[in-house]
């Protein structure tokens, strides 16, 4: 259903609620306020005949008896739209009837003694007023039909209503040819966004606009330029990782043919470490856009809890440390007896740490020691892991920029790619945590990973990690 349909009907329904409303109260009142009248206009008919029949010293007493009914049609007409007549009938105490108007019924019009009661006399609802007279020893009694009464409400219910409903199919009609007026500047941006190519995302013009329009618009450019910085994102990554597998590509094969084709086995030596380099090199390059994916598929509390974070970091280091031994660093795991952890998401969790310690490990000299501790706060709802190296660190001035893709503090060593530390940053997000990066007390640099825990009523299965120097 689109909106303006839905809000036609929700218009037109509002306004026949609130039209039928006003007729069902309006008609009320009409009723109430017309028996007030009439109620009105029969006592005072009926005090009139007793006054008549007293100043007049009428004696009713000697047509006791004698009136003669059978010439008379007796049979009530309802009046027609405003005409409407009244009967009346006068009565002895006795119960004798001494006279009737024309048209009034054969029957009693009412058994009360005086004052107002409704009765049905030939088929027919009487509202009927009696006025007793003991000196006079009359009973005069002044009705109108129901009938009449409800004629004359309808009548002015009609009145009221009846222009309204002629009136209506151009209410309805104005009511659609508003919604659509009031609608334009949503189908504008509609014909607006639907003219664009798929690769058109500049913004919207800034021009004016509803007041309700404008959070739409500043919405729609927003998210225009978040695609547009997430596309120009991809191409960059797809830039810089074409470049960065291209060049140790390219030196395997240049150390490949040198090895093929030198006589000398040192010079073949040399190029096939030079080839071992390489690989690693690729490798690991390979590996971190693997993760750079598998982070960003990874939506934020996307896995089950798993493995308890002390048994998980055992288990990087145990990994890591051939790694550490080659380059003649020492890997050091503390942690303060505070009880075990589990984290929501132990992939996500895993890939951080693990780039942190590479870095660390790469950024040490030989001789240095990078230490991994794991520490719980707020009681065990959040956990921290920090990791401290002892290289050159980074400056302050590049904090900033180093969790960017491809980005390397100019006192990075090796061939890294730069892709690391985005990869830690990126991970840390998703898990709901955050990175912090700073100079360590005595030189190097310290990560800290601060990251949500599952309660330990959820999962419990946590070890953790034995101190175990590389």
């Amino acid at each position: 259903m689109s909106m303006r349909l839905r809000l036609f009907l929700i218009l037109v329904l509002a306004t026949g609620t609130v039209w039928a409303s006003a007729v069902l109260w309006t008609r009320a009142r009409t009723e109430a306020h017309v028996e007030r009248v009439l109620d009105a206009r029969l006592s005072e008919a009926a005090r009139m005949v007793v006054s008549l029949i007293d100043s007049h010293g009428i004696d009713l007493g000697a047509t006791a008896g004698s009136v003669d009914t059978s010439g008379v049609d007796s049979v009530f007409v309802p009046a027609a739209d405003y005409e409407h007549r009244l009967s009346c009938q006068i009565w002895s105490v006795e119960d004798i009837l001494l006279g009737q108007s024309e048209g009034a019924p054969d029957g009693r019009l009412s058994s009360s003694p005086s004052g107002f009661s409704t009765s049905e006399v030939d088929g027919q609802a009487w509202r009927v007023y009696t006025a007793e007279d003991p000196d006079l020893g009359i009973r005069v009694m002044v009705a109108d039909t129901m009938a009449m009464r409800e004629n004359l409400v309808g009548s002015i219910i009609t009145a009221l209503v009846l222009p309204a409903g002629l009136v209506l199919p151009a209410l309805l009609g104005l009511i659609w040819i508003s919604l659509g007026r009031g609608l334009a500047p949503l189908d504008r941006v509609a014909r607006i966004l639907a003219a664009r190519s798929a690769s058109d995302l500049t913004p919207l013009p800034d021009e004016p606009a509803a007041r309700e329009v404008r959070p739409l618009i500043e919405g729609l450019n927003g998210l225009m330029t978040r695609v547009a910085s997430a596309r120009e994102s991809e191409r960059t990554f797809t830039a810089f990782a074409a470049h960065e597998l291209k060049t140790p590509l390219s030196g395997l094969k240049t150390q490949a043919q040198v090895a093929a084709l030198a006589q000398d086995p040192a010079v073949q030596a040399k190029a096939l470490a030079q080839i071992q380099r390489a690989v690693d090199r690729t490798d690991r390059m390979v590996r971190q856009l693997l993760d750079m994916a598998a982070v960003e598929a990874e939506g934020p509390g996307g896995e089950e809890p798993g493995a308890g974070v002390g048994l998980m970091l055992t288990g990087l280091v145990e990994d890591l440390a051939p790694l550490a031994q080659q380059k003649g660093v020492g890997l050091r795991t503390a942690r303060n007896p505070t009880g075990p952890l589990v984290c929501r998401s132990p992939l996500l969790l895993g890939i951080a740490v693990r780039n942190l310690l590479e870095n660390a490990v790469a950024a040490s000299p030989p001789g240095g020691v990078v230490t991994l501790t794991i520490d719980r706060l707020d009681q065990g709802r959040r956990g921290l892991i920090q990791v401290r190296d002892q290289g050159p660190g980074i400056p302050a001035d590049e904090l900033a920029q180093v969790t960017r893709r491809f980005v390397r503090g100019r006192q990075a060593k090796g061939t890294g790619s730069g892709l690391g530390l985005a990869i830690v940053d990126l991970a840390t997000q998703r898990l709901g945590g955050r990175l912090a990066l700073g100079p360590a007390e005595g030189g190097g640099m310290i990560a800290e990973i601060e990251f949500p825990c599952v309660p330990q009523d959820l999962g419990t299965s946590a070890g953790a990690p034995t101190p175990s120097p590389a």
